[in-house]
């Protein structure tokens, strides 16, 4: 996607006080326009919302706002939490052992509404990819008067009996981060280009620039760890989102592999007229082949919202 005939208004970086932090956020388009609340993943900062897929929802007449959130780069680290032993994340993983979590991602899900109280935004469209899908579904739960559209991007509901990546994939995934610069990025790109999948082409330039600028802005592994145990302890929510009456669009990828397309198949299932669109040879990323064709989807969705 190209961004130089998308002349769209952009403000800069800012941090708001929400839910108690600090949380960074930025945006593009109109304020006065309706807005679109963006909630990135484990791991992952707001920048990998990339700047053109930002740029072209804005142009369609949205406000669109992107954030770090909680334990990740420039919003508020919550260091003084306890994490907790690999045996425990481990023993979760393979035998459901109960996990202890410093916060739960109902929190994180506070954290979006807060900043959406801070940008005095009444409503939104809330669009979350992966841990962001599945916090934007707790907003549509726990605050459904906040939300205008859901759209659920290769996420899941909860239910640990879907089928979830083989435990060799889920090891080189969640291995422990590098510290010195250049082994952090060779093995943090390797990551994504598993995550990103065989079918599309791997723009492995630019995912290392986004890497290297996630790294500056702020590495924190200890606060991926603390959003890794908020997930690995959250309840299934597929009961209480068979209660929503949002519209909804869930996206998933048919060769994701790390939230098998199961899980998105069961969210839509789960969520009363859910749209489910499922795009061929789609990982756990959205490719820039599909990239607008994913705008133009939430876009639709939000008109029907009106």
């Amino acid at each position: 996607m190209k961004t130089s005939n998308l002349d769209v208004q952009h403000s800069n970086e800012k941090q708001v006080h929400a839910n108690g932090l600090l949380i960074n956020f930025d945006s593009f388009g109109e304020r006065s326009n309706p807005a679109v609340v963006l909630i990135m993943g484990l791991a992952t900062q707001m920048i990998f919302w990339d700047e053109a897929f930002c740029r072209a929802l804005a142009s369609k007449g949205f406000w669109v706002v992107r954030f770090d959130n909680r334990d990740i780069g420039k919003s508020s680290w919550l260091n003084k939490d306890k994490i907790p032993k690999s045996w425990a994340f481990l023993m979760n993983v393979l035998f459901a052992k109960k996990l202890k979590a410093s916060y739960q991602l109902t929190d994180l899900a506070q954290d979006t509404v807060g900043l959406m109280d801070a940008l005095e935004i009444e409503k939104a469209h809330i669009v979350g990819a992966s841990m962001g899908g599945m916090i934007a579904q707790l907003i549509a739960i726990e605050a459904p008067q906040r939300v205008l559209s859901l759209t659920s991007i290769m996420s899941t509901t909860g239910d640990r009996s879907l089928p979830r990546a083989s435990n060799t994939t889920a090891l080189q995934l969640l291995a422990t981060p590098a510290k010195e610069k250049t082994a952090y990025l060779k093995q943090a790109t390797k990551v994504w280009r598993i995550l990103h999948g065989t079918h599309y082409p791997f723009e492995q330039e630019r995912i290392t620039h986004l890497l290297r600028c996630s790294r500056e802005r702020g590495f924190n592994p200890d606060g991926i760890s603390r959003q890794f145990a908020a997930i690995l302890s959250a309840a299934d929510r597929t009961s209480a989102l068979r209660q929503l009456t949002k519209p909804t669009l869930v996206i998933h990828g048919d060769i994701d592999p790390l939230v098998p397309v199961e899980c998105g198949v069961a969210t839509a299932n789960a969520i009363p007229q859910a749209k489910l669109k499922i795009y061929p040879g789609m990982g756990h990323t959205i490719p820039v082949e599909v990239a607008l064709d994913v705008i133009n989807e939430i876009v639709e969705l939000a008109k029907s919202a009106n």
